[in-house]
């Protein structure tokens, strides 16, 4: 049986931006009171019993397979064994017990190795659907059936060894945001395994005119940390019929602690797509490349049949007072974190795939769906695990929510996070234009009155005695107390690429002046205080064909043509040596909000689209005591005043080196002080 189709708003533009919230300061802790009243009409699930050990649905000692399922309302729990993935009647069936917390037990020996399993439970005397539970690690083809195999068995040669890249701060992090599928499936990827785990540990790769594709092309751009969209078992595409040539981003879960079928190359065994995943992260790790792994944990894409209600009823969603679901995702429901059995299950799972699969970040969709003590339970979690871990999210919801906003893990509450960052919509809207409306134009685009939203983005959104929160757009007080709590993008998976947008906003313009903008635009980004973002296949001018919510899309809207990254060279190259500039410089990763507000010090400028700031005092141990940064996002040359002295050129007129600039005879390009141009849509970097 193929997996249930969610409707498409489930998968919609969800990373969109914030939803209309009122304004507070974050201070303060949410009292329980306060988060218990979320929906009075659950208050019964308040006094359900915990379990908090982690055996729950399947462990494996010594020679026995033990089950224990939660479901505290279940009147009686059958446990059934089966030979196959799909089809085929139980092999055995067995009454599980009732046990402590809630919980329901049952035990066989020895253990049945390849064989499957499902729960079913009796709830006011009504049977539910078979589940796998909400704990399978391991599935047969759609996930319909839980199953039992040796996992040590699944790890790659060498993976007792295996770590990801040391992170001291995430600020030293660049980011890659990829889907398995765009980054491979194209016909000129040069790639074996299109669209499968496997294609990221592919090395040699090329394209038909010998440019590096896969995991050799994020080496040569200088990426730290991949970020992939869902790689869980989602539920959008049918593993058993894949020449069907189905497409889904992933937001739509199914089983949370299991990988996804349709990546691996043979989803009917259930250990090949654990195997191959974990060789995925070591060809990654064995790179010196990160693993993000993009969660879902705020909503499921079935809500009467999900896995969580077929176990335990109603408790894993809020609700509104009429008993209907409520729905702060857009997709039909929101799953309840301030419960302590689902919040455990957060917690659990994310500890789970840092272990078994090593995964070293994990980024959060709609991450304000859930409570902030939650998020700070998993950062901590993770912590113990891997210092390096790093956790970020979302800061918006799609909609309202009976949990109290003051108790959300909106981007307002950041400073309540330990350890978490946040989306920054605040540089995105402002350097391209406003993701909602196609036509709107940014500050890199020539917009005039974005340069204090764009300062609030440089500085991390922290506070700063030269910025005037009072003139932001969608921020009105400095919500991060570091500015290790921000992510700065321009664009991403959701809504228009940042070609598309450009193509959209700038009407009539070539594609060189877009390509300048875009390079201006991600400059902004990189060069900023925080973490920077980038969206995959940016570095060679992607596009979508102007299509936004592309989550469903064909391979023909979504895969990469690496033929562009031939043709837009320049462009690649510029995105190589920002990357190198980011990397090589301490000044522009500063980790406190007080070493930005003393070493990042404005100019006085006067003209629209026109930034101008130096970043001093050998900031952070930077080599360089100063650097200079100006963005000129106007259609004309503008004219700065530099400080005396000489300067060496890192960036001008569209062109950059992360050593420096040099003039055809090789000698490295200098300005004087004095008054200088600045090319129109371009940034002037200077440094000495």
């Amino acid at each position: 049986m193929m997996k249930n189709f969610m409707l498409d708003l489930c998968v919609g533009s969800l990373m969109a931006g914030s939803a209309v919230l009122p304004q507070f300061m974050a201070a303060g802790t949410p009292s329980d009171v306060a988060i218990a009243s979320a929906g009075n009409a659950d208050a019964k699930y308040l006094a359900y019993p915990v379990y908090e050990g982690e055996d729950l649905e399947l462990s494996i000692v010594g020679n026995d397979a033990r089950f224990r399922l939660w479901s505290p309302e279940a009147r009686a729990v059958k446990l059934r064994i089966y030979g196959q993935g799909r089809y085929g009647e139980p092999l055995q069936t067995i009454d599980m017990q009732k046990a402590e917390n809630g919980t329901w037990t049952a035990s066989l020996t020895p253990v049945p190795y390849g064989k499957f399993y499902t729960f079913q439970v009796n709830v006011d005397g009504k049977w539910l659907d078979e589940t796998p539970g909400i704990w399978a690690k391991a599935v047969g083809v759609n996930g319909h059936r839980a199953a039992i195999i040796d996992f040590a068995s699944t790890n790659p040669e060498g993976w007792a060894q295996d770590k990801g890249p040391q992170v001291k701060a995430i600020n030293d992090v660049v980011l890659y945001e990829m889907h398995h599928r765009d980054f491979s499936v194209h016909p000129n990827s040069g790639i074996a395994n299109k669209g499968k785990f496997l294609a990221m540990t592919e090395n040699g790769t090329v394209t038909p005119l010998g440019d590096k594709t896969g995991i050799d092309h994020l080496k040569e751009l200088g990426v730290t940390h991949v970020h992939i969209l869902p790689s869980y078992d989602y539920n959008s595409v049918d593993e058993a019929n894949l020449p069907a040539n189905q497409y889904n981003w992933g937001y739509d879960p199914y089983n949370y602690n299991s990988p996804e079928g349709s990546y691996s190359t043979n989803p009917s065994d259930p250990a090949t797509r654990v195997r191959e995943m974990k060789q995925m992260v070591k060809a990654l790790h064995d790179a010196g490349i990160g693993v993000v792994m993009d969660v879902v944990y705020n909503h499921t894409a079935d809500n009467d049949k999900s896995n969580f209600s077929l176990t335990a009823p109603g408790y894993f969603y809020r609700h509104n007072q009429d008993g209907s679901y409520s729905d702060a995702s857009g997709c039909g429901n929101e799953t309840a974190s301030e419960r302590q059995q689902m919040r455990d299950f957060i917690v659990n799972s994310v500890k789970y795939w840092a272990k078994e699969y090593h995964i070293d970040g994990f980024r959060f969709d709609l991450m304000a769906i859930h409570d902030t003590e939650t998020m700070n339970q998993v950062a901590a979690a993770l912590r113990e695990i891997n210092p390096s871990i790093f956790v970020y999210g979302e800061g918006w919801t799609a909609g309202n929510s009976p949990l109290p906003a003051e108790a959300r893990a909106l981007k307002e509450n950041v400073a309540r996070m330990n350890g978490i960052a946040v989306f920054s919509d605040d540089i995105r809207d402002a350097v391209k234009g406003h993701y909602s409306d196609a036509a709107d134009r940014g500050f890199a685009t020539g917009k005039p009155g974005l340069e204090e939203t764009v300062k609030i983005g440089i500085v991390a959104s922290t506070a700063h005695p030269q910025v005037d929160y009072s003139k932001g757009n969608n921020s009105k007080f400095p919500y991060a107390s570091s500015p290790s709590q921000i992510i700065n993008y321009v664009s991403c998976h959701d809504d228009l690429t940042l070609t598309d947008k450009l193509a959209k906003s700038m009407p009539g313009s070539s594609e060189a002046d877009r390509q300048r903008v875009a390079r201006l635009a991600q400059t902004i980004v990189f060069t900023s205080q925080g973490t920077p973002f980038m969206f995959a296949g940016e570095e060679v001018f992607r596009n979508k064909k102007g299509v936004h919510n592309s989550f469903k899309s064909p391979d023909s809207i979504n895969a990469i043509d690496w033929n562009l990254k031939h043709l837009n060279k320049d462009q690649f190259n510029y995105y190589k040596e920002l990357i190198a500039l980011r990397k090589a410089h301490p000044a522009f990763r500063m980790t406190s909000a007080e070493d930005i507000a003393r070493n990042l010090k404005f100019d006085k400028v006067t003209t629209p689209n026109l930034i101008s700031y130096s970043l001093l005092n050998n900031a952070n141990g930077d080599e360089w005591k100063e650097i200079k940064m100006v963005f000129n996002g106007a259609d004309e040359a503008a004219t700065v005043k530099l400080p005396k002295g000489q300067w060496r050129v890192i960036a001008q007129d569209g062109n950059i080196c992360h050593t420096g600039l040099t003039a055809p005879d090789g000698t490295q390009l200098t300005l004087p002080g004095g008054t200088t141009e600045v090319a129109p849509r371009s940034a002037l970097i200077l440094a000495r």
